[in-house]
């Protein structure tokens, strides 16, 4: 496949093709995250399973994409990011037949391991692909286009999902969300051999760290393994407090075995880089704000309001819908007028949104609702395009593919905490509201229904203070950058 690239490779606009080869791998990785969990009660009717096991198809899925970013990140660096991407999507193509033709729910969520695994490697080699092949002038512009191309995947993943369900193609019933991957993924497969960039030889041949590898991702899964059982068996059970002793042992090992490679999975002089840490770590609270919010929302929505599952999910539409669109704006302006101003500004309007809904009651303005989500969408799409960019755009390009895999890595783990948090918060703040009032048992069926959700209001409203905190944080940390990314990179390099 070497002719495709020599003969492209000097077409200034090829790398709108190479864009393009990366946002069907985002499509398909993003989609998947929502679009499969519109099927759950589905599937826990089909294999006449509990309701904990069903939560595991999806559970595993995450679970895997979040543990196994920064790994594919790495082994791009290695051995090459257009290879593990065109990796990532045969084997998310596998996976995704594989779900389709699961016939227990053990091969399920095989599968859906499998599936993650190829997800994986199409994530944490996006942005790296991207960042590798535009000039600084534009990077924001084609990041802020596949930011849109992903909001734009999740958000109408359980619509599509729903539909190809009630559609029940050829008498497919549930499992045409999964084949539907498999046509895209062919199409992804030859597009990244013939239109992708031929990887570089590396100057040097760098070993994997495995303890480095195996030590983290193992220490990562019980930590989150640990958040999603927490709600369930509550933070004083054994199996609680195993996941978090084994999370601390694990984590201990990988941060000592790194400090003494040479070669390691995750190279700590990366946080040196002031642009790359606080990048980083806004990221990840921007996803907590954005997931948290959307796992909260419906419930104040459905139990609150009284609204149906179809109004509420119309209500959030806005969300996704603005970010989308105000993504490549912000991506344009910022390689204009610096990621700064733009991640800010976003951050500080999240925080206004966030801070507006703390004052919702029960019988809230429609129009004002879908206007706070409307503005959260505003700056969720001002602050991720610029703040990517600005992310990869600090680091040396030998390590673009460490620097993407831990960039969604964090991104994905604000997603989980962002719900697992959220939901025990509400859960332990409701549950000391009840038993304030003498109901010391949360489902108990004698629970007074205006009880429990004064109980829930007063957690939803703990939540969306934190929420409001964390934009606060993140706005200041983001105007804090400028002036310090070239210097650190100089002193990596000479490392």
């Amino acid at each position: 496949m070497v002719i495709p690239h020599l003969f492209f490779s000097s077409n200034a606009n090829w790398r709108w093709f190479i864009l393009t080869t990366v946002l069907i791998g985002a499509t398909m990785s993003a989609l998947d995250v929502s679009i499969a969990n519109i099927a759950l009660p589905t599937l826990k009717r089909y294999y006449d399973i509990s309701l904990s096991l069903d939560e595991w198809v999806a559970i595993a899925y995450m679970l895997t994409l979040t543990i196994f970013l920064p790994l594919f990140g790495r082994l791009a660096d290695m051995f090459g990011r257009t290879k593990m991407y065109s990796l990532g999507f045969v084997i998310f193509t596998i996976g995704s037949a594989l779900c389709g033709v699961a016939p227990t729910i053990g091969f399920m969520i095989t599968a859906r391991i499998i599936q993650a695994v190829g997800a994986g490697l199409l994530q944490a080699n996006s942005v790296a692909i991207i960042t590798q092949s535009f000039p600084k002038n534009e990077l924001g512009k084609a990041i802020g286009i596949q930011g849109s191309v992903q909001a734009i995947s999740m958000a109408i993943g359980p619509f599509l999902g729903g539909l190809l369900i009630n559609l029940n193609i050829f008498g497919t019933q549930w499992r045409s969300i999964f084949y539907i991957n498999v046509p895209i993924g062919i199409l992804g497969i030859l597009a990244a051999l013939f239109i992708l960039p031929k990887d570089k030889k590396p100057k040097k041949r760098e070993k994997m760290d495995y303890v480095g590898s195996i030590s983290f991702a193992a220490s990562l899964m019980f930590l989150v393994l640990a958040l999603n059982e927490a709600r369930k068996l509550g933070w004083e059970s054994e199996t609680i407090i195993a996941y978090l002793v084994l999370f601390v042992i694990l984590f201990f090992i990988f941060t000592i075995t790194e400090c003494k490679r040479n070669c390691p999975m995750m190279d700590f002089k990366l946080y040196k880089i002031y642009d790359f840490t606080a990048g980083i770590l806004t990221g990840f609270f921007s996803y907590y704000v954005l997931f948290g919010l959307l796992f909260v929302m419906p419930f104040y929505l459905e139990n609150i309001l009284k609204f149906s599952a179809f109004s509420a999910g119309a209500m959030l539409t806005p969300l996704p819908i603005t970010m989308s669109l105000v993504a490549p704006v912000a991506g344009s302006l910022s390689d204009r007028y610096g990621p700064q101003i733009m991640t800010s500004l976003g951050m500080l309007i999240c925080a206004m949104a966030s801070f507006s809904l703390i004052f919702c009651s029960r019988t809230p303005h429609t129009a004002i609702l879908i206007t706070e989500f409307a503005a959260l969408g505003l700056g969720m799409g001002l602050f991720t395009p610029p703040n990517n960019s600005s992310v990869m755009g600090s680091v040396p390009e030998n390590r673009l593919g460490s620097a993407g895999g831990i960039l969604n890595m964090m991104r994905a783990s604000g997603n989980v905490f962002g719900i697992d948090l959220s939901g025990l918060i509400i859960t332990s703040i409701t549950a000391a509201y009840l038993s304030s009032k003498g109901y010391f048992h949360i489902n108990a069926p004698n629970v007074p229904h205006q009880l429990r959700e004064d109980g829930f209001m007063h957690g939803f409203v703990i939540v969306l203070i934190i929420f409001t905190g964390l934009c606060l944080v993140s706005s200041a940390l983001t105007m804090t950058k400028k002036g310090r990314t070239k210097m650190a990179k100089e002193h990596f390099l000479m490392e």
